[in-house]
């Protein structure tokens, strides 16, 4: 049996919790499985190293970002493979050269291409548990990129599907995936099972327990996750295609703070101006979400959407060299945003849940902004600071009744 296995920063902090990982390690090599292990930088290496370099260069090369950052995930693999020595276990530290895992040249922002697994399979052969760096790859020009935050996850499900292996294990500081998030919603539960789509939503908007690329990667190549605790021996949640019980009305409620609204005011009503503003942005790989288009009135209308709050600066940008080209009067942006979402099954098939949401977040005092939806998710924009009392409210409206 071939089994992945992927721990976060934070399960690598320290001596003691890259030991204590070793360990959890040996227990499926014990048994005489065959390990790969995938790890992230230690704790806060990354934003330290991002720190460090925006002090030597406000706005470094996002190739040499790449280069810095990528040694994050070096350090975690050959410090465990130091640590399995120790315990008497054969291993072999890999990075993204070495296994060879080819990548687009999207710096900061890399996909996966395909993965060379004869590596690897050289090492599981002599009977060595492989450890390998999450978050990284090499493109065309072999250089080194890097996958994006959570890229690790991403890392963890492309090497399973790659080598076909027989489970991808998760292990974070949480159990497993929870109907909210637990520090913002003390009465949020560990969920059994969940399906691709209903995660891949929740991780899309906001739920930090898995990377969304991670998901729809997993659900292209059918490889079932399960999400553990690497603090305990806790049964997980399993993602998967299909869940074994009747889906729920909703699965999830989930917050997402990394958000800002950009208004795109005056712009000509006529027809191919909202594909000019939309394929501008989605040239520099700058996503969007809710998108919403007033009425027109005098000849113009306003556009208005949703985009992460770390590219809401690029996107301004762009926008203004491009007023005349989109026939915009103005480009106006607020960062002092967040976005509340309900995930499940059930949005679909049961009238009156965009309904039954609204009156919660109206009965905490809250205004809804924007309001997008999908088959399996309805997604508002609210002012920061009230999203995790629309949070609440929604959770204890389909989720504690």
């Amino acid at each position: 049996m071939l089994i992945v296995k992927k721990f976060g920063g934070s399960s690598v902090a320290d001596k003691e919790r890259i030991f204590h990982v070793a360990k959890r390690c040996m227990e499926d090599y014990q048994k005489g499985h065959d390990v790969v292990v995938v790890l992230s930088a230690m704790g806060k290496t990354t934003d330290q190293l991002i720190e460090m370099a925006k002090s030597i260069n406000p706005n470094p090369s996002k190739r040499e970002l790449d280069m810095l950052l990528a040694t994050g995930e070096q350090c975690s693999v050959a410090l465990m493979s130091m640590a399995l020595a120790t315990l008497g276990v054969p291993s072999k530290s890999l990075n993204a050269f070495q296994v060879a895992m080819h990548t687009s040249s999207a710096y900061g922002n890399a996909r996966f291409k395909r993965i060379d697994g004869e590596r690897i399979r050289h090492e599981l052969d002599g009977r060595r548990m492989v450890i390998v760096t999450g978050f990284q790859g090499i493109n065309k020009y072999d250089d080194l990129t890097t996958l994006g935050r959570g890229g690790s996850d991403t890392t963890a499900v492309a090497l399973a599907a790659a080598l076909h292996a027989d489970a991808c294990e998760i292990y974070t500081d949480v159990e497993g995936v929870y109907t909210a998030d637990p520090r913002i919603v003390p009465t949020a539960r560990k969920l059994k099972e969940i399906t691709y789509d209903e995660m891949l939503e929740l991780a899309t908007l906001g739920a930090k327990v898995l990377h969304n690329r991670s998901v729809e990667m997993a659900k292209k190549y059918g490889v079932t996750l399960v999400v553990r605790s690497s603090l305990n021996q806790e049964e997980g949640t399993v993602v998967k295609e299909e869940t074994d019980v009747e889906s729920m009305l909703i699965n999830g409620v989930a917050v997402d703070k990394n958000t800002a609204r950009v208004a795109v005011i005056g712009v000509k009503d006529k027809p191919g101006i909202a594909f000019k503003i939309f394929h501008l942005l989605g040239k520099k790989n700058l996503n969007v979400d809710l998108i919403l288009q007033s009425i027109g009135r005098d000849g113009t209308k306003d556009i208005s959407f949703t985009i992460a709050r770390d590219d809401v600066e690029e996107a301004v940008a762009l926008l203004e060299q491009n007023k005349a080209a989109i026939t915009a009067q103005r480009i106006e942006y607020e960062k002092s945003v967040a976005k509340v979402s309900v995930v499940g099954g059930g949005v679909q098939s049961n009238p009156g849940v965009a309904a039954k949401m609204f009156e919660a977040i109206y009965n905490v005092g809250i205004n809804i902004r924007m309001i997008a939806t999908s088959e399996i998710r309805i997604t508002v924009l609210v002012d920061e600071g009230e999203e995790d009392k629309a949070a609440r409210a929604v959770h204890e409206a389909f989720l504690e009744n």
